[in-house]
């Protein structure tokens, strides 16, 4: 594995990690939606998986096809480039269902 890919997907762990942890006392979309502070850095970090997963190694990605890059750099793009624009329910969902997948998946990886 390259280092920049290592690095990546370090960087994609921790962003996740932050996540959960910031969330991880709000149980309905109700107490995510009126939490600014927490609905600002779940996006934050989303972006910044989004970030770290387009700098990953095309040969990475296809090694690793199991996680849907595509769409983890299509939400990135949408949440920079359509802020207000978000449906926060679906960030909901997907701060707590796609974010625990995508952190098994990256657990699972080898990044020795």
């Amino acid at each position: 594995m390259f280092e920049k890919d290592r690095q990546n997907i370090l960087d994609i762990g921790e962003s996740i990690d932050k996540i959960i942890k910031y969330t991880e006392n709000i149980n309905n979309l109700e107490d995510f939606e009126n939490n600014s502070l927490v609905v600002d850095a779940a996006l934050m970090n989303i972006v910044a998986i989004g970030e770290s997963v387009a700098r990953l190694s095309k040969d990475f990605r296809n090694d690793n096809k199991n996680i849907e890059w595509t769409k983890i750099k299509a939400l990135r793009n949408i949440i920079a480039h359509n802020y207000f624009g978000i449906d926060i329910e679906e960030i909901w969902e997907i701060v707590k269902i796609k974010i625990v997948e995508l952190d098994i998946q990256i657990k699972k990886i080898n990044i020795k």
